[in-house]
């Protein structure tokens, strides 16, 4: 009876133990969700301020948003591409680890533009421009190589593919339509179809063909074989038959 109840005991702990997991696993994937569902709502609405600034302001912060516009753009691109591409071609892992290096700069950038749209002192943040366009250059083309070769080496696989698919294709067609590329030996004369027609007529033991037959029969029994089998049938008579010039004719007979 005690050993009952131990099993039973040990049986709710490991049920309850096993619901907590799945309560603490289905909360971290819920709030994961939720931190994922924020942070795309968040970007989204900074996209969109960002390009009413670019548009709609001139000067100083009209250039700034334009600058976090190209390079959030850009770095957000290359990351989804090689992200995607990861998945189907394992050497696109290092590419990742220097997408990360440059995701770094790409981050310190950005939030350094995101300070000076707040700054006061437009003269100083002016004179600035210069400096900044070209680290947004450099890490948005290294970005774009990045993104283009990427985009490149999946293109290239599938024409790769695509070709031998094709060889493949053409040579399984090929070989179902075998009788069109039979070629005739060397110095026979092709069938004419008179010929093939009165072959195809013969069985395989030789058998005359109904082409055959039929000129046996309108030869109205003129050859050998008939000829016997007329003569089967039909005794000959003797006073009819014409003997050859060699053969000796039969003397009368005479009575004595």
């Amino acid at each position: 009876m005690e050993a009952v109840i131990l099993i039973l005991g040990l049986l709710v702990v490991a049920f309850v133990a096993l619901g907590i997991y799945v309560s603490v696993k289905v909360i971290g994937a819920a709030s994961r969700g939720v931190d994922r569902t924020i942070t795309q709502a968040r970007r989204a609405v900074e996209d969109t301020t960002l390009r009413a600034k670019s548009y709609g302001q001139l000067g100083v912060a009209g250039e700034l948003a334009q600058l976090r516009l190209s390079l959030r753009t850009s770095m957000r691109a290359t990351q989804e591409a090689l992200q995607t591409g990861v998945t189907e071609d394992a050497s696109l892992s290092e590419s990742l680890g220097l997408f990360q290096r440059l995701s770094v700069h790409g981050r310190e950038l950005d939030d350094e533009l995101k300070r000076l749209e707040r700054e006061p002192d437009k003269t100083t943040v002016t004179s600035l421009l210069p400096g900044l366009k070209e680290r947004t250059g450099q890490i948005t083309r290294s970005a774009e190589s990045l993104r283009w070769a990427a985009r490149d080496r999946a293109r290239q696989f599938a024409d790769d593919d695509l070709a031998a698919l094709n060889v493949q294709i053409d040579v399984e067609a090929g070989a179902l339509r075998h009788w069109t590329t039979e070629e005739p030996v060397p110095g026979q004369q092709p069938d004419r179809p008179a010929e093939r027609g009165q072959r195809a007529g013969q069985d395989r033991a030789g058998a005359p063909g109904p082409a055959q037959r039929e000129g046996r029969a309108q030869g109205h029994g003129n050859g050998p074989g008939d000829e016997g089998i007329a003569q089967a049938i039909t005794a000959a008579d003797p006073r009819q038959q014409t003997g050859y010039p060699w053969q000796k004719r039969p003397r009368p007979e005479t009575t004595n």
